[in-house]
């Protein structure tokens, strides 16, 4: 929520082309009472890409997919692993995990609806049902009703004492658990989430596992997506220059400022791009001082790039490929 929305997923294509990306959660009372260009709308460079959904009610979760195909996703998520308190005060996200039958009656009926792709996201477990037999019980439900896919959090989640961002890190991760669903149900396929912070950890996982989700190292350090296309589909290109991809940002950026929007809402999403390299201190306080200040443009942007040593840049990229 508040990171993965549509200036950051444009982004971070100009690194990969292969992955596949999310939106941010979007509750089924947004889309069906909102304004739904404000949640659906997307660049079509942005795809494949999944509209993740938040509710509990069959009938709008139906309603909402078949909203979401008809907009042109590539695939409908089910979140039933975000623990904050407004998400439980709205019984969706993990607090669902404990009814299994109304989560199998939310996927059958948005199966029904769609013919794309229907997911679920879900935690190991919440509170005290976080036994491996509880998530057994909860992904053979499910996958009755036809899941496409299961992406599971390596951690349980506390709904009652931990935050969100707690949530992330304080339970501990059980990979395998993950790996002992995936000897269960070699049938089903099984993402593991949580925890990954580097493609090699994900070559590890992939000896598991059907597929990896990384999440907030994809937002510390979003350089790692370059070598992405390599390691998925085993392309030969070399990787983006990380100067290449703001150049390649401009025009995108040009176009939203002229809509009235502020650089702020997009240059948020570049500021750990050089991170570990010579000058990122630098382009992150330029970009940081002044983006947010009306009439901000892309020359800020160039100006903020000035503080990169293009040689060393260069040379750095070189040795990681």
């Amino acid at each position: 929520m508040d990171w993965t929305d549509r200036h950051y997923r444009f982004f971070v294509r100009q690194l990969t082309r292969e992955t596949l990306l999310y939106t941010e959660m979007v509750t089924t009372g947004a889309l069906l009472f909102g304004i739904q260009a404000r949640h659906l709308d997307y660049s079509p460079e942005e795809l494949p890409l999944v509209l993740q959904l938040g509710g509990d009610s069959p009938d709008a979760l139906a309603k909402a997919a078949k909203l979401g195909e008809t907009w042109g996703y590539s695939e409908i998520n089910l979140n039933v692993g975000c623990p904050s308190d407004r998400v439980q005060n709205g019984n969706f996200g993990a607090c669902l995990m404990a009814q299994p039958e109304l989560v199998a009656d939310c996927i059958a009926a948005m199966k029904e609806a769609v013919s794309v792709p229907v997911t679920v996201k879900h935690r190991i477990g919440i509170d005290h049902l976080d036994a491996y037999e509880d998530m057994h019980k909860f992904v053979y439900r499910v996958a009755q009703a036809g899941a496409d896919r299961f992406s599971v959090h390596a951690r349980k989640a506390w709904l009652k004492g931990l935050s969100p961002k707690e949530n992330r890190s304080i339970p501990p991760l059980r990979y395998d658990d993950i790996y002992r669903l995936k000897g269960d149900f070699p049938e089903l396929l099984i993402e593991i989430n949580g925890g990954v912070l580097c493609l090699e950890s994900a070559r590890e996982h992939l000896q598991h596992v059907d597929a990896v989700m990384i999440g907030r190292a994809a937002y510390e350090n979003p350089y790692l997506f370059a070598q992405a296309d390599a390691f998925i589909a085993g392309s030969s290109l070399q990787p983006i220059s990380r100067r290449q991809v703001v150049l390649n940002m401009l025009d995108y950026i040009e176009g939203q400022l002229q809509r009235g929007v502020y650089l702020s809402r997009i240059s948020r999403h570049m500021l750990n791009l050089f991170n570990g390299q010579p000058g990122a201190k630098a382009w992150r306080r330029t970009i940081s001082e002044s983006s947010h200040l009306p009439g901000a443009g892309t020359e800020l942007l160039l100006k903020a790039l000035e503080n990169v040593p293009d040689r060393v840049q260069h040379m750095t990229e070189e040795l990681m490929t």
